[in-house]
């Protein structure tokens, strides 16, 4: 197994998903990537105050601060690209923003003319915590909200939507060390972008940010030519996962169960209609995140939530 690092710096950064970017590094199956990333906003200095302009990676700021592409050898359409986080380490500061959009849904949560609300966090990976402004402190669980694979189709796509094909910016907190996230490979050589670290995160993103920081991530790809799920799926130390994507809960809703039952059908196998009633009594639905214009989803099927006789 060969051990790569890669750098958040500017030759390495994008802010947008294309089939057309030139990798920065190419890997093989099977190797260990240890990878920098910004904050989502790609800040280069630690606010001071809430809400102070910093320099940032991108003075433009069209997208997420990612790093990448990682081409993996021979992976092609078709396959599936197994992302294992083998270790996620958050920088020693963060910060969380909320009501920034004057939209239908913050006139519902009574936010309409008020200015945004900006937590600056301290981040102490020794003892698992992070310290806001005000004395709040949290328990912290890094993950990567972004991680995925670019559109098949030619052309610079956004980073803010989450998609069925290829992932992105999933923003699930199950993902954290030790989980293996599965993406269908959508286009010739995989192109794995990754950033957006968070270092905490309630389901549902419910402001629209995490404590979002920077992140030193060390994972794993291999590439399978066969798995359980036709789409996005992950297995953590605790459970099996699937997702829905979409601008209507229902189907998002519905495209998550639907994996799910195809899964424990494969596991049991039952016929769908018993895999739902098996479902309903031990798969757990989450709403991942509702920020980012796109609905998310997951369904939950706890590792040991199913004996067999």
């Amino acid at each position: 197994m060969t051990v790569h690092h890669l750098p958040a710096t500017p030759a390495t950064a994008t802010q947008v998903l294309s089939r057309d970017t030139p990798p920065v590094l190419r890997v093989e199956p099977g190797d260990r990537v240890v990878v920098g990333s910004l904050d989502a906003a790609g800040h280069l200095e630690r606010q001071t105050t809430p809400g102070a302009v910093t320099p940032y990676r991108f003075p433009d700021r069209r997208g997420h601060a990612l790093t990448g592409p990682i081409e993996v050898a021979g992976a092609m359409p078709g396959d599936v690209l197994a992302v294992r986080f083998d270790a996620l380490e958050p920088a020693d500061w963060g910060f969380t923003v909320a009501g920034r959009r004057d939209d239908a849904f913050a006139r519902s949560l009574g936010l309409e003319g008020t200015e945004p609300a900006w937590l600056l966090w301290d981040l102490d990976r020794d003892a698992g915590t992070g310290t806001n402004q005000y004395g709040h402190v949290v328990r912290l669980a890094p993950f990567l909200g972004v991680v995925g694979l670019p559109p098949a189709e030619p052309g610079e796509h956004s980073t803010t939507p989450p998609r069925a094909a290829g992932g992105g910016n999933i923003d699930c907190r199950e993902l954290t060390a030790g989980s293996t996230l599965l993406l269908p490979v959508t286009v010739p050589g995989a192109l794995l972008h990754l950033g957006d670290g968070h270092a905490a995160q309630g389901d549902g993103e419910v402001g629209g940010t995490a404590i979002e920081c920077g992140m030193t991530t060390t994972l794993t790809v291999d590439v399978l030519h066969d798995a359980p799920v036709p789409g996005i799926h992950a297995e953590t130390p605790t459970a099996r996962i699937t997702f829905g994507f979409d601008a209507d809960l229902n189907r998002a809703t519905a495209e998550a169960l639907g994996a799910m039952l195809t899964w424990l059908q494969h596991l049991h196998g039952l016929e769908r209609k018993a895999a739902l009633a098996l479902a309903s009594t031990v798969v757990d639905l989450r709403v991942t995140q509702i920020a980012n214009r796109t609905w998310g989803v997951h369904a939950v099927l706890g590792l040991d939530a199913v004996g067999v006789t």
